[in-house]
């Protein structure tokens, strides 16, 4: 049998010494500052000799306190590093950085699912509107582009696939829309897809008439569709629940052409292609965006 104190009051002890606060010991350790002062009282009985001098509520180590401490160092440090050996390894962590309507409308819905099958992947997700440069923020490992791939050495860029781009809107805006001109144009002050794009693929002449409406997020215009303020041309992949739940419809039903265009790019370092986290993020982006082409909107 091991003659030793309780390890509870070494610990005690140690954390008070090594931070010089009986305070900040009991942070450290969860307890109250009384509870590490009577298990520092008990070790110095245990011993039977004074650990601290007290004097002027301040506590300042023995020559007895500083071995004790010293030896306890090197203990304490070496249960540390075999404890972490065999500890489980922290999460990877995975930065990722999309556009705001991206995440909200097409990422964070499915992101749980990721999370679940990757557990040893711990995502921290940023978003903004502004093109972002790989080269620039070393902090980002995947970068999810919107509008026009970016370009650099380096630098590995993937479609995430076509996108349709339709004329959506309420079925009430739609019943009221009389002509292919006359409706309220919501538009989306970042897409690169304009009204003129979708007026000449369909062999329209472009209205005269002031716009409606301009959002600086395809979310928002998609919200403002929802709310019958005009007509968004905006992405199926933003859309598609308001389209599964008949909030929205696509303007005069069959008559008019969408347009398909590749808007969103998965973007990393070719350095960090073969690191597993990459590896893995990618692949379920590809397979999760196949998934979802396959269900109609």
């Amino acid at each position: 049998m091991r003659r030793i104190p309780s390890f509870p009051a070494l610990r005690a002890f140690e954390a008070a010494a090594r931070l010089g606060s009986f305070a900040r010991a009991s942070e450290e350790l969860h307890l109250t500052p009384s509870a590490v002062s009577h298990q520092i009282r008990a070790l110095e009985r245990w011993f039977g000799r004074a650990l601290f001098r007290r004097a002027n509520r301040q506590a300042t180590l023995t020559a007895d306190g500083q071995r004790l401490l010293a030896g306890l160092s090197s203990a304490f440090d070496a249960i540390e590093a075999v404890c972490a050996e065999l500890s489980p390894p922290p999460p990877s962590s995975l930065a990722v950085h999309c556009t705001p309507s991206f995440a909200a409308k097409w990422l964070g819905p499915r992101l749980p699912a990721f999370v679940e099958t990757h557990p040893g992947i711990a995502i921290r997700l940023s978003t903004s509107a502004d093109p972002l440069d790989l080269a620039r923020h070393e902090e980002i490992d995947i970068l999810i582009a919107y509008g026009r791939p970016p370009r650099g050495p380096g630098l590995t860029v993937e479609s995430l696939g076509p996108e349709e781009i339709a004329a959506l809107c309420t079925p009430e805006v739609a019943r009221a829309a009389g002509s292919a001109g006359a409706f309220t144009r919501l538009d989306s002050s970042f897409s690169p897809i304009r009204w003129p794009d979708w007026f000449a693929h369909n062999g329209l002449p472009v209205p005269t008439g002031a716009s409606g409406a301009a959002f600086d997020r395809g979310s928002l215009v998609i919200s403002a569709a929802v709310q019958g303020l005009g007509v968004a041309l905006e992405t199926l992949r933003f859309a598609r629940d308001e389209l599964a739940a008949g909030q929205l419809v696509r303007l005069g039903g069959g008559r008019f052409e969408s347009l398909s265009r590749d808007l969103h790019f998965i973007c990393y370092r070719e350095r960090d292609g073969a690191l597993e986290k990459i590896r893995a993020f990618r692949r379920w982006l590809l397979d999760v965006e196949v998934e979802s082409r396959a269900v109609p909107a």
